[in-house]
């Protein structure tokens, strides 16, 4: 079966995204995840965003998560606004996609930047024990889970060794997704993602997403917050409380093409 497919980017997040509305839904397997992973075009891309017909009244589709390793997680912020750019031309400026983890919404602007509604996350700090230190972290979903850690320069912070370390650490028995944030000011972080199933990924949404809410938890940041990541900078805006998270940033259609599954 020959399958049609975008290349895009968001922020340095490699993204595949395949549209099959009004057409055979059927979510791919990890054996054809994998064939994706193997094509030379998309080799690197850090999540396939297959799209297919919207199941709620009022949303113009539905998505599902996969990483390149086959694994199904809940969601992908920059994989998301990848997908609203492309539904864009149908959706207009404003639109509901639904998602494994309920409603998200999309506005466009008119500089074609897109903006997603990432929902209410819920959070909660943590002791950690990883390679022989022992971490303070905040614990914040956002319809997937993440971990998140302040430390003093992300460029010397030990991605490498504790990023899979605590993705696969006993507290964690689905893993998680670590973030290594660093405070620039009220205003500014950076932050370095650490992805389960993925790896160090150049940027990742929801990860951007808990470290604002982890760093607002804790007193250090504004409402409206740039990050900048090893792949491009996003703006995350929360009000708080029981409000959702805002997530903007660029989207880029790189190629098209179509594989043989």
């Amino acid at each position: 079966m020959q399958i049609s497919y975008y290349e895009m980017q968001a922020a340095g997040n490699r993204i595949v995204v395949v549209d099959r509305r009004n057409e055979d839904a059927t979510a791919p397997t990890p054996v054809q995840i994998k064939m994706f992973a193997e094509d030379s075009n998309v080799a690197d891309f850090d999540q396939l965003m297959w799209v297919y017909d919207a199941s709620q009244p009022g949303s113009l589709a539905a998505y599902r998560v996969f990483n390149n390793d086959g694994s199904e997680v809940e969601q992908c912020g920059n994989g998301v606004r990848c997908v609203a750019h492309i539904l864009a031309v149908d959706g207009g400026e404003a639109f509901t996609l639904d998602s494994p983890v309920g409603p998200i919404d999309v506005r466009i602007s008119a500089s074609s930047e897109v903006s997603v509604g990432m929902g209410v996350p819920t959070f909660e700090t943590a002791a950690l024990s990883a390679c022989g230190q022992s971490f303070e972290v905040s614990l914040v979903s956002m319809g997937n889970p993440h971990c998140v850690l302040q430390v003093d320069d992300v460029q010397t912070a030990d991605v490498a060794t504790l990023g899979p370390a605590i993705e696969h650490h006993e507290r964690f028995p689905q893993r998680i997704n670590v973030g290594f944030m660093h405070v620039r000011n009220r205003s500014n972080i950076d932050l370095r993602v650490y992805e389960r199933g993925a790896g160090e990924t150049l940027a990742c949404g929801t990860g951007a997403c808990a470290a604002v809410v982890a760093g607002q938890r804790m007193g250090l940041l504004e409402q409206s917050v740039n990050v900048f990541l090893p792949g491009g900078q996003l703006v995350v805006s929360w009000r708080g409380s029981h409000a959702s998270v805002w997530l903007s940033g660029d989207a880029e259609l790189l190629s098209e093409g179509i594989i043989d599954l």
